[in-house]
């Protein structure tokens, strides 16, 4: 899908929801892959990563939702995730989507993979993103409450990994006010449950009523929790779109956005309590700027807010591949990064 917060209302509409400048160009190519030098000689992909990373003021992550073309297709094994992210892009943290191991999360021998792969590779897990596990904000206290305990598991997954969050969604139905308190309700609940098990939950503004940074920066307030925290998407702030002309990624990237909120007052709102920035990234002119969103202009937000966690790559543009949206992506945040760190 070409719009990324249309990834919680398509999986819903397909019946998931309601299941269980300056930096030399020579440096730049050397992030980019582990390939040998032109002369000959093996790079030490691990140190060259730190030396380039070393004076960011952030970290760089991989999402996983860069593949998922890929991963839906059957394309790409989810297994294979790690060392995708280390050999072919030097990443060396990676953001799981739970779409794609969605039967596996007490799975311990799958989970046990999970982990050895990273491990193997020198690669940490950061977190989960969830989606498919109910509404938080739904109205009706029943399906509120499953939806809570749906999440137990992704938490349990995400300690066994070595996640420190994971990621879920401020979705319901009706007033945004009475959705807002049955959010407060379930975030709290659920950040208990996290805290017990040293996790993270965080909430990305990921269309509706999450998509307004003030809405959703007022429920952090609210909650008031050390381990509850936003993940601010630098691209998600559709509020209300039309609907799609069918319940397929190519239909939803159709829709149009009928009402957006202004995606940097979003970010300065969200950022005070961001345990995680996801860099959207969508298409980029000749000059390797992103053509949507102004990335020097957000990554001064974010810098200003004092984060220096991951931000994680999430691409989902249409011109170009999976592979070479990463590596543009990857490509800006070193290269803005490098003019503000």
């Amino acid at each position: 899908m070409s719009n990324s917060n249309n990834r919680r209302d398509f999986l819903r509409q397909m019946g998931l929801a309601t299941m269980g400048l300056g930096i030399f160009p020579s440096l730049l190519a050397a992030c980019n892959n582990g390939n040998p030098t032109d002369s000959g000689e093996k790079k030490d992909s691990t140190k060259a990563n730190e030396d380039l990373h070393k004076d960011l003021f952030f970290k760089i992550s991989l999402a996983e939702w860069s593949f998922h073309k890929a991963l839906f297709a059957g394309k790409m094994n989810h297994l294979d995730f790690p060392v995708r992210a280390k050999k072919e892009f030097d990443i060396h943290a990676i953001e799981y989507v739970n779409q794609f191991f969605k039967d596996k999360a007490k799975d311990k021998d799958y989970l046990t993979q999970m982990k050895q792969r990273c491990d193997d590779n020198g690669v940490k897990s950061v977190l989960i993103m969830c989606d498919g596990e109910g509404e938080m904000g739904d109205l009706d206290p029943k399906k509120r409450l499953q939806a809570v305990e749906n999440h137990y598991k992704w938490v349990e997954a995400a300690q066994f990994l070595g996640c420190h969050a994971i990621r879920v969604n401020a979705a319901g139905e009706g007033n945004a006010d009475d959705v807002a308190k049955a959010v407060i309700e379930s975030l709290t609940k659920l950040s208990s449950f996290g805290k017990d098990h040293g996790i993270n939950v965080i909430v990305e503004n990921h269309g509706g009523n999450s998509s307004n940074g003030k809405w959703l920066s007022n429920i952090m307030k609210s909650v008031n929790m050390p381990n509850c925290g936003t993940l601010p998407d630098l691209g998600n702030f559709c509020i209300k779109r039309t609907k799609p002309e069918s319940n397929t990624p190519e239909g939803w990237a159709k829709t149009k956005c009928l009402e957006e909120y202004d995606r940097y007052e979003g970010v300065t709102e969200l950022m005070p309590f961001a345990k995680g920035v996801s860099a959207k990234t969508y298409d980029f002119n000749e000059q390797g700027e992103e053509t949507t969103i102004d990335y020097t202009h957000m990554l001064k937000i974010v810098k200003a807010a004092g984060y220096a966690g991951h931000i994680g790559i999430e691409y989902e543009g249409e011109r170009l591949s999976e592979e070479d949206g990463v590596r543009k992506t990857k490509e800006l945040l070193l290269r803005v990064g490098a003019t503000l760190s």
